[in-house]
């Protein structure tokens, strides 16, 4: 199939937070090819001419970082044809179950003792920094994959942010790209037309009113501080990228090399 390398961001009306990560430069002066790496929220409110736009970017792998409770309310991605599934589950399905319940619930007196008071984007940090640590197998699926057939690419979550997000950054990690440049690229999940359409299914009258929705704030931004905790856990952990690529996530060199000529212009 024919790549279809998008001039301009395409407007998609029912997937958030769809980019490609062409084009980010690394620190030897090279860029990541356009048309080989996608990202974006889940798939599975894809109108008919969402779909007819994804299918025409030739991919060959969609990475579905999701857990089952997040299918079970979203839904399952739309199947595209020709194109390979793969679901990793970055998070555990009882993760935040309790927590969201306690959201619909309109539970204000709890949701402020776990999250005023900084204690939210704190809950974000811890998460980002157990992703980093505990998910070192499906990290090493995913770089093992590109490196041997599965490009181009479209790696999501839910949101597209975090779980999303990690993912793309330890791809670009492993790639070579200034650090800048790649949390340069997670911040743009900020921008109004990306962010995550929360499900106001709560029934409770104190369920996401202004108070709750500042709340959750923290939950839903994407801020320089937890990508940032993520890159000093794998410095704290292994010393650094390099370390943890080859023995964390088992990426040799010679793997690595091939990466690097599959994604980089």
């Amino acid at each position: 199939m024919t790549q279809h390398v998008p001039s301009t961001e395409p407007e998609l009306a029912g997937v958030r937070n769809f980019r490609d990560v062409g084009g980010l430069p690394t620190v030897d002066g090279r860029r990541v090819r356009h048309g080989v790496l996608f990202r974006s929220g889940h798939l599975a409110h894809a109108t008919e001419d969402d779909a007819a736009f994804l299918a025409s970017l030739g991919l060959h792998t969609i990475f579905d970082f999701r857990n089952a409770a997040d299918q079970k309310l979203e839904g399952p991605d739309v199947e595209l044809p020709g194109v390979r599934n793969v679901n990793l589950p970055l998070s555990d399905p009882a993760d935040g179950a309790e927590f969201w319940k306690m959201v619909r619930d309109g539970n204000l007196d709890q949701l402020r003792q776990i999250l005023a008071d900084g204690k939210g984007a704190a809950r974000m940090i811890a998460s980002y920094r157990r992703i980093v640590k505990e998910r070192t197998a499906e990290h090493s699926q995913v770089l093992r994959a590109l490196t041997e057939d599965s490009v181009p690419a479209l790696m999501h979550c839910a949101a597209g942010k975090d779980r999303a997000g990690i993912s793309i950054a330890v791809t670009l990690l492993a790639l070579g790209v200034e650090r800048e440049a790649i949390i340069a690229d997670y911040l743009e999940s900020n921008a109004r037309h990306r962010r995550y359409k929360v499900h106001r299914s709560g029934s409770a009258k104190t369920a996401y009113t202004p108070e709750v929705m500042e709340l959750l704030s923290p939950l839903f931004d994407a801020r320089a501080e937890y990508l940032l905790a993520a890159f000093e856990t794998i410095e704290q952990t292994w010393g650094g990228v390099d370390t943890y690529l080859e023995q964390g996530l088992g990426l040799t060199p010679a793997a690595r090399a091939r990466l690097r000529e599959r994604l980089l212009d």
